[in-house]
């Protein structure tokens, strides 16, 4: 069973702030694929459902992003699945907005959500896709800049950009992450939905 976790913070202070982009990424995916991603459980919001011949969870943790490791464990723990399984999608301060990173593995990255996924699960060998909100500027706090929300501008690129981790997923499911990363590690003007 595929678990495609999205990072964020859970209330509706947070809703659109870049933080929150791995939420916005499950909810493009559940609109998408028809699952409701609507049971509320103690550490997750989550929905089942089938796509592309795989049984699949789409959730997110009711953890605050720097304990998202609990609700990752929890998830693994209910549906019985390896750190392999996953996909975990989250914001990247270090890629320009709207640039997608899909690795097999990897560190923490300075993110202190995965952080936590990683002491949590105690590897760092899960999928994931890392989509770049941009640096704050050299006035703003990092903290300040990631709670923050997108200009209208910024917001027109991250609409596409989340679009285009839909299609990166639809392209792992159907055609395994190599072809994934093959496709979707490219500059944002390049990646379009195949």
């Amino acid at each position: 069973m595929r678990v495609i976790v999205g990072l964020g913070n859970p209330g509706l202070r947070y809703r659109s702030t870049r933080h929150n982009i791995g939420f916005r990424c499950v909810d493009s995916m559940a609109r998408e694929w028809g699952i409701r991603v609507s049971d509320r459980r103690a550490k997750a919001v989550l929905g089942r459902g089938n796509h592309a011949g795989e049984e699949i969870v789409l959730a997110k943790p009711r953890t605050f992003m720097n304990n998202s490791g609990e609700g990752v464990a929890y998830l693994l723990t209910r549906f019985a699945s390896r750190p392999e399984d996953l996909v975990i999608v989250y914001d990247d301060m270090a890629l320009p907005l709207g640039r997608l990173r899909l690795r097999r593995a990897g560190s923490d990255g300075g993110h202190r959500g995965v952080q936590s996924i990683i002491e949590s699960l105690k590897t760092q060998a899960f999928p994931r896709i890392r989509l770049g909100i941009g640096s704050p500027p050299l006035e703003q706090d990092s903290v300040a800049y990631v709670l923050g929300r997108f200009s209208g501008e910024e917001d027109t690129i991250v609409a596409r950009a989340v679009e285009v981790v839909v299609a990166a997923v639809d392209c792992m499911l159907e055609e395994g992450f190599d072809e994934a990363m093959n496709r979707f590690n490219t500059p944002p003007s390049d990646q379009c939905p195949a």
